[in-house]
């Protein structure tokens, strides 16, 4: 099983987390913590771009695709691919399946339900890219 190796507590990384269902929300949040992030929320796209203008601490962006609003996840991850090409993304989703090209530059995709494992798997792979 890879496991990411996070950065010294003083260089901590925060991961922006999109979810608009509550229980996830806490669960995934839970989940990064667990490997060693600070976990932000946000519930839907404007909250998430709001974060993203004024914090600089940001490193991945972890979205589902499906939320509440005019904008999905999806949208969101490409905005933030050209807004703020350092940070790496992460896109879930329990409906859609994604290949690479779907998505941009950078991105990584899981399919839900996932395991704290999985995470821990794509945070290795982007690892490299973030730190």
């Amino acid at each position: 099983m890879a496991t990411a190796t996070p950065p010294p507590s003083c260089e901590r990384k925060a991961v922006l987390i999109v979810e608009d269902e509550p229980l996830l929300l806490m669960d995934a949040s839970d989940m990064v913590a667990d490997a060693g992030y600070e976990p932000v929320e946000a519930t839907c796209v404007r909250e998430a771009l709001e974060i993203l203008q004024r914090r600089d601490d940001i490193a991945i962006l972890f979205t589902d695709i499906n939320l509440a609003g005019s904008s999905d996840g999806l949208e969101l991850a490409r905005e933030v691919a050209k807004r703020w090409p350092p940070i790496a993304v992460i896109v879930a989703s329990g409906r859609h399946f994604l290949e690479p090209s779907a998505l941009p530059k950078r991105a990584r995709f899981m399919a839900k339900p996932y395991l704290p494992s999985d995470f821990n798997k794509v945070l290795a792979d982007l690892t490299p890219v973030v730190w």
